[in-house]
């Protein structure tokens, strides 16, 4: 449900969104089609693998990959280590569309 809620906001801002409801199917989705993703939203727990495991391994079939971490942990704990290995940023739960679309549209316009 909350996947499906996101990705309804998500769209409502201008996006097209592919979801994927763990992290061994976003890696299945990415491999098939990393021409048609801009970026990824992440979040640091998930079911079958976490989101810094799905992270590496996304990393390893694009190294340039765009991606948004999304956590209730805090900036300066266990989210701090994984935004060291390279994420694009960083976004605290709970959040709202405004805050969220920003960070989307920053981490997009960067090179």
């Amino acid at each position: 449900m909350i996947l499906k809620i996101g990705k309804e906001l998500i769209e409502k801002v201008g996006y097209q969104v592919i979801t994927a409801s763990n992290g061994k199917k976003a890696l299945e989705i990415y491999q098939r089609d990393q021409n048609k993703i801009d970026m990824v939203i992440l979040d640091m727990i998930m079911p079958d693998m976490s989101g810094g495991e799905t992270y590496s391994l996304l990393k390893e079939i694009n190294p340039s990959i765009k991606t948004l971490l999304s956590s209730g942990y805090s900036i300066n704990g266990k989210a701090q280590a994984i935004l060291n290995d390279g994420y694009s940023g960083f976004i605290q739960k709970p959040f709202n569309l405004t805050h969220l679309s920003h960070k989307i549209r920053k981490i997009l316009d960067r090179e």
